[in-house]
């Protein structure tokens, strides 16, 4: 049997983080070890400090960096480096697996072809969160599975590059292959990997029965933050996004949101998504044109400010 590792670049973790572990040693297919690229130690031994931690799970390792090392693609590669698994699982911190068959679902989907890179699973929201971010995750990560190649991008845009960190497993030697995460960025490493991926001739795997519970109702401040940081990362590697634009694929996803709350009489919070959107759309213009921009602005608009340094 293939060994699988789960590799996850931890923060400030907190009790969901603990949920996690437990989740994942639950798994029909057993995880051979558990790899966390811990940034800032204080805040992980705050976590574990009176706990049965090492106790409860020798499968992990823990490595510590400062917030000023911690790179999206980087931080990643080298927890890579920590593997000698044949497969690899990508996780944040704040995902928590809805089952036990997560791991073998994804596998599963790994293995929908020979020349399947990446299997990324399907996000659900949290029962308390709002109607629209339940509904944005249901347009982001929908039933159905796919598997998406070159002959798609045309089709597809920026979806076909679709992918995410939160929950995606990987075949070692594809990653390795390809020379892995890009090793500086500030954002979308997982999308610039699955690019590289597909335009290399292999496929992107959405896996739906993979299940993890993820989701944010984020501020019109954060969104902004991030929606920079977006901007910035496709800005920084037009090899990637330079021929595909993205707005359109967030202007369907205001229109069917707002018609889903009319829909279900909840028109009294349309002018929160109109303003939500527009904060994102404002950090996204934004972040593609930082390079004209003044750098005290610049950081203070993104969400990672060590990254500028």
């Amino acid at each position: 049997m293939e060994r699988v590792d789960v590799i996850i670049p931890t923060y400030k973790p907190d009790w969901k983080f603990l949920d996690l572990l437990e989740k994942l040693s639950r798994q029909s297919v057993p995880v051979h070890r558990i790899i966390i690229m811990n940034t800032e130690q204080k805040y992980f031994d705050r976590l574990v400090y009176g706990t049965p931690f090492v106790k409860k799970y020798p499968n992990v390792l823990v490595r510590h960096l400062s917030k000023r090392e911690f790179d999206h693609g980087r931080t990643r590669n080298n927890g890579v480096r920590h593997s000698d698994a044949e497969i690899f699982i990508m996780m944040t911190q704040d995902a928590v697996p809805a089952d036990e068959f997560l791991v073998e679902e994804l596998l599963k989907g790994l293995h929908s072809g020979e020349n399947t890179a990446v299997a990324y699973a399907r996000q659900l929201a949290q029962d308390t969160s709002s109607e629209v971010e339940k509904f944005t995750r249901n347009f982001n990560y929908p039933e159905e599975a796919a598997v998406k190649t070159k002959a798609d991008i045309d089709k597809l845009g920026i979806k076909a590059f679709f992918c995410s960190n939160v929950c995606a497993a990987y075949k070692r030697e594809i990653f390795d292959s390809l020379g892995g995460f890009i090793k500086h960025t500030i954002f979308n490493e997982d999308m610039i990997y699955a690019a590289g991926a597909l335009r290399a001739g292999y496929g992107i795997a959405y896996r739906p029965s993979a299940k993890v519970y993820h989701s944010h109702d984020y501020s019109n401040k954060e969104q902004f933050h991030r929606y920079f940081d977006l901007g910035v990362s496709q800005t920084d590697h037009p090899e990637v996004f330079a021929d595909i634009p993205s707005e359109s694929e967030g202007a369907k996803l205001v229109k069917m949101t707002i018609a889903h709350l009319r829909e279900n009489g909840m028109q009294s919070q349309i002018p929160r998504v109109i303003i939500n959107n527009a904060f994102k759309y404002l950090g996204y213009l934004f972040g593609r044109n930082y390079r004209k921009l003044p750098r005290k602005l610049i950081v203070g608009c993104s969400s990672n400010k060590d990254y500028w340094d």
